[in-house]
């Protein structure tokens, strides 16, 4: 790579990042400053189309923070890019509807695996291999939210690229095969519906890189159509907790692991 080579999409060189290793990913570029915020001495860097970017510091190391966009397609982008620029560990921090009745609007999930049901993974490997997180950085969030005494489900999540083809799948011509699959998902226990982890592990897997995810749930239509309470919640302060809280619990994990050599 040229020293100083900018990214086209993301418009940020390696110089840039400061050899910052550790990426969070959320959708919205809103959401960049507010997650940033929870980092020491944060400031932007770039923003260009979707993807808007700054820096901070967390345990003495560089974390950037960066958003993708909505769906696959933008995400693969970003993270192929930042990758280009030496980022290694990437966590998407997120929205989702719940699926299973017990996984209520602000509770928070953190991913395991993603059903492809997008298109964007299916450039980079065939539909046999499994979109899986990385186990160290699944732990480490699943342990932040634990800490931070929240409730949170772990477990697959459906990954799709049509949002009304979930909450309109009525009007669509292929509505019989998009009602059938939902079914067939929800038997299976998919905790819940999103947009990006199909895309995000499938290439961070192809990069032989490690990522994870974490997502607030904001409703759940299937216990809407069973006529239980809930409140509809947009707050995803609980989501970036996790997120970097969790970094900071793998920042340590890897720190330690360095210094005993495993």
């Amino acid at each position: 790579m040229v020293p100083g080579e900018v990214m086209y999409h993301i418009m940020l060189s390696k110089e840039d990042i400061e050899g910052a290793r550790y990426a969070i990913l959320p959708g919205d570029p809103g959401r960049v400053p507010k997650i940033a915020a929870m980092l020491e001495n944060p400031r932007p860097l770039k923003c260009n189309r979707e993807y808007n970017s700054w820096i901070g510091t967390l345990e003495g190391e560089k974390v950037l923070v960066c958003s993708t966009g909505i769906g696959g397609p933008s995400a693969a982008i970003c993270i192929e890019e930042l990758f280009m620029i030496g980022v290694t560990n990437f966590i998407r921090v997120g929205t989702s509807g719940g699926m299973q009745l017990d996984v209520m609007a602000g509770d928070v999930v953190v991913v395991q695996a993603a059903v492809r049901a997008e298109g964007t993974s299916r450039e980079y490997m065939p539909l046999e291999w499994p979109a899986t997180a990385n186990f160290d950085i699944t732990v480490a969030l699943r342990n932040a939210a634990d800490s931070l005494g929240y409730p949170s489900h772990t477990g697959v999540v459906q990954c799709k690229d049509s949002f009304y083809g979930q909450h309109a799948p009525g009007r669509m011509p292929v509505h019989r095969m998009l009602e059938e699959n939902w079914e067939c998902w929800k038997h299976a226990g998919c905790l819940a519906s999103e947009m990006e982890s199909a895309t995000l592990f499938t290439v961070c897997d192809t990069l032989h890189a490690r990522a994870g995810a974490v997502m607030l749930v904001v409703w759940n239509q299937e216990r809407e159509a069973a006529g239980l309470p809930q409140q509809e919640e947009h707050d995803t302060a609980k989501a970036i907790r996790v997120a970097v809280e969790g970094i900071r619990l793998l920042l340590r994990q890897d720190a330690a692991k360095a210094v005993s050599g495993k």
